[in-house]
């Protein structure tokens, strides 16, 4: 039986605006990978107990509202908890802090 990829889908700290993510989710659904979708509002803590409890491969966020600092805490959440989940980012990142954050 193969594996399917399970995508841990969510949007950080105060950004709601969720259209972009859902899109994405609705996509990455439709070509076979099985997406949990947290909703706006998480914080690193809630998205870090999320993504071990439904053993995701992968984790993506979406920031529009330049909450992506809220990325670095989600990394050290998953380092304090011993898990290697990689971590896909997009929305508003200002280049120096996607550099930082490669």
């Amino acid at each position: 039986m193969k594996k399917h990829i399970r995508v841990l889908m969510t949007k950080l700290g105060q950004d709601g605006h969720d259209r972009g993510v859902k899109v994405i989710t609705s996509m990455l659904r439709d070509a076979g990978l099985e997406v949990i979708y947290t909703g706006p509002w998480q914080t690193p803590e809630s998205v870090t107990q999320v993504a071990i409890q439904e053993d995701v491969d992968i984790i993506g966020i979406s920031s529009l509202t330049f909450d992506h600092p809220l990325i670095y805490n989600l990394m050290g959440q998953l380092k304090k908890n011993k898990v290697e989940i990689p971590i896909i980012a997009g929305g508003i990142i200002p280049t120096k802090d996607a550099r930082d954050l490669e």
